[in-house]
C-alpha cells in the first residue's frame, strides 16, 4: 500500500482532486487562447509529457499516429503515468487529465512549446477533445480510462500487462480545432526536434479512411 492519499506529495497535479470542473470550463470557454494554432499544439502538449519522462530515463521513442476519423494518437515508452494504491485499496492514477499541471498552468514563466507558445498541460487537450483514451502501462499494472471534454466517463480499468511500460493517448479534437487548422505531419516532425533525448516519428493514416 502506498499510504493515505493526504501525505502524497503534490508535484505535477494535486493527488487529493480527481476533477477539477471548474478548470475544464475555462478551458473550454477559450479554445483559441488554450490552443493555439489548434490540434498541432494540443499534440505537442501530449508530447512534452512524452520528453519528460524521456529526460528522466536519458532516452525515449514516440509515435504519434494520424486517424482517418481525426483523431491522434500519442504512444511513448516511459514509465507509464504515476499509479498509486490508497489506504482504502483503491488505485489511484495521478489526475493529469482532469486537473491543472502545477508546474505550467496560470504560471507566467511557464516553459514554450516548440509552437512557441506555453505550456499548460494535459488537461487542456482533454477538456478540448469530445473523447480521450488513456491507455497507461507500468511495472506494477495496466489500465485505460475514457474521458468527455476531461470528465472521466469509466472507471480506472484494468487491462492485460504486455510487458511493456508507457502511455497511449488517443484524443478526438473539438470539430472547430480540425477545421481552423490541419495537421502537416513533416511540419509536426520537424517540431519535435526540440526534445533531442525523444525520438518522434510521425505515422499519417489518414488516406487510409
Amino acid at each position: 500500500m502506498d499510504g493515505t492519499r493526504a501525505s502524497w506529495t503534490n508535484t505535477t497535479h494535486d493527488w487529493a482532486a480527481a476533477v477539477d470542473a471548474d478548470h475544464l470550463a475555462r478551458i473550454r470557454r477559450d479554445p483559441a487562447g488554450f490552443a493555439p494554432g489548434g490540434v498541432r499544439h494540443l499534440v505537442l502538449e501530449v508530447l512534452a509529457y512524452a520528453a519528460d519522462e524521456a529526460a528522466a530515463r536519458g532516452a525515449g521513442r514516440c509515435v504519434v499516429t494520424l486517424h482517418g476519423d481525426g483523431s491522434v494518437s500519442v504512444r511513448d515508452d516511459g514509465r507509464g503515468t504515476d499509479t498509486r494504491i490508497d489506504e482504502h485499496g483503491e488505485t489511484v492514477k495521478k489526475p493529469v487529465m482532469a486537473t491543472k499541471d502545477l508546474r505550467f498552468f496560470d504560471t507566467p514563466e511557464a516553459q514554450r512549446l516548440p509552437d512557441g507558445h506555453p505550456r499548460r498541460g494535459m488537461s487542456v487537450v482533454a477538456a478540448l477533445s469530445t473523447r480521450l483514451l488513456h491507455t497507461n502501462r507500468r511495472l506494477d499494472g495496466a489500465w485505460t480510462q475514457r474521458y468527455e471534454h476531461g470528465i472521466p466517463v469509466t472507471d480506472l480499468d484494468p487491462i492485460e500487462p504486455d510487458g511493456t511500460t508507457g502511455t497511449c493517448v488517443t484524443f478526438h479534437p473539438d470539430e472547430s480545432l480540425l477545421l481552423r487548422s490541419p495537421l502537416d505531419p513533416d511540419r509536426l516532425a520537424r517540431s519535435a526536434v526540440r526534445w533531442p533525448l525523444l525520438e518522434v516519428r510521425v505515422d499519417d493514416r489518414r488516406a487510409d479512411g
